[in-house]
């Protein structure tokens, strides 16, 4: 055990998550924990960007990229709020990351200093949790709950808001090997898997739509496992691209307002719509009364309020996509459906999914991206028309290849991104970069 400043204390904490990238703006708040990171340099990549929201896009396209937790920081104030746009965006697409704000001195709160805001009362609706940490000898218990918080269960943003006075004093620190996130399978109940492998085994025509929770469990795998043993045809939603292959013949392209005619009206022909860690998004579902209207829907999700929040569904399993996934396909028959997908491959001719490739247009420079890269590439996007060309018609082969704004559908979001994408395949050249270089 040693004694270490609470700036000290934040630097080793983030080293003890195994975070060795940072991206951030300074200021008069924050400036001890830069001393510190300063000298921790060698260890932990600081990236300056221009502004504070791109801090948060930069933190948020590296945690999509990596699937590790994002970090940014900002000093108080106006530094804090401009990271609100970028902790929204993470929120609604349930991206997990750590923001560690400063704040005015402990006696100065509460009376309208000079850059002082209440900055973990104004994210509490768009974080799972926030903090504000007025006690030094509290300050490394509540970065490593912040951590796990923001991992555990469906991911999402969290926010450390740190006293100036604290990053100052002294407390005692001993180092902790970070917790492990356990896979949530205590919801998932015997009767719900019941019900949900009856409407397999029953199935005709089974559909499966694929959202962000396939990517954020890690659960393609199991997901594609389960499209070839129920001979099911398969679409994903804008956060889902890359949870199953696009170029497998099972796929039938993104499905709602900017999907594919297949997919769309393949949804209205199953009788049966699997749908995994999605949430039923307007842009998906349309009018949710003639949504997938001559089919039972069975929803795989996470979180317990996502279900009949937009769609009334039939069946439901709460859990991990992985863990569920592996527990109904060990439990479910094998069938070949060949009037399912002959139908289906009848629509992919009626309705190819193609524009113009020979015109100079959206559709066939991402075309020409796909084929320069060979399908490799990682693609961030803004949020527009080039967004949804972007979703169409590159084939997106593995999760994390597509960094897109898709729940706030944030304007800016594409070059913070971006830097905190290239992070991520680029080795450091410098512990001290400027983004705008």
């Amino acid at each position: 055990m040693k004694q270490l400043t609470g700036s000290e204390i934040i630097i080793e904490c983030l080293k003890e998550q195994g975070v060795d990238t940072v991206f951030g703006y300074p200021g008069g708040t924050i400036l001890n924990v830069y001393d510190a990171l300063y000298k921790h340099q060698d260890e932990i990549h600081h990236i300056l960007t221009s502004h504070e929201q791109g801090a948060a896009h930069a933190a948020d396209g590296y945690a999509r990229a990596t699937g590790k937790v994002g970090v940014c920081m900002a000093t108080s104030g106006p530094g804090a709020t401009n990271l609100v746009t970028g902790i929204a965006t993470a929120y609604m697409d349930s991206i997990p990351l750590v923001a560690i704000t400063a704040n005015v001195n402990v006696t100065a709160l509460g009376k309208d200093s000079f850059q002082e805001i209440d900055i973990a009362g104004v994210v509490m609706p768009i974080t799972k949790h926030s903090f504000i940490v007025k006690d030094v000898h509290k300050l490394a218990d509540t970065i490593r709950r912040a951590f796990k918080i923001a991992q555990t269960g469906r991911p999402g943003p969290v926010l450390v808001d740190v006293t100036k006075d604290v990053t100052a004093n002294v407390a005692d620190y001993e180092a902790k090997a970070p917790e492990s996130i356990e896979r949530i399978t205590s919801t998932i109940k015997a009767e719900d898997l019941e019900q949900a492998v009856k409407l397999i085994d029953k199935s005709e025509r089974p559909f499966i739509i694929a959202g962000g929770g396939v990517i954020a469990a890690d659960a393609s795998p199991e997901l594609k496992k389960l499209a070839d043993k129920i001979d099911a045809p398969v679409c994903d939603t804008l956060m889902g691209k890359g949870a199953f292959d696009g170029t497998n013949e099972r796929y039938t392209g993104m499905i709602g307002m900017h999907g594919t005619k297949v997919s769309n009206f393949a949804v209205n022909k199953a009788d049966l719509v699997i749908v995994v860690g999605a949430r039923f998004s307007d842009r998906v579902i349309g009018d949710a009364k003639k949504f997938a209207a001559n089919a039972k829907i069975l929803q795989l999700d996470i979180d317990a309020a996502e279900v009949d929040k937009n769609v009334v569904v039939d069946a439901s399993v709460i859990g991990d996509a992985k863990e569920v996934l592996k527990m109904i396909s060990s439990r479910i028959k094998a069938r070949k459906k060949p009037e399912w997908h002959k139908e289906i491959e009848e629509l992919k001719k009626t309705y190819p999914d193609h524009g113009d490739m020979n015109a100079f247009s959206g559709p066939a420079i991402i075309n020409k991206i796909y084929e320069i890269t060979k399908g490799k590439a990682t693609i961030t996007t803004d949020v527009g028309q080039h967004q949804m060309w972007a979703a169409q018609y590159y084939k997106y082969t593995k999760p994390r290849q597509l960094l897109s704004s898709g729940g706030l559908g944030t304007m800016g979001y594409g070059v913070g991104a971006c830097i905190g994408a290239k992070v991520t395949i680029l080795p450091s050249t410098s512990p001290v970069t400027d983004a705008s270089e």
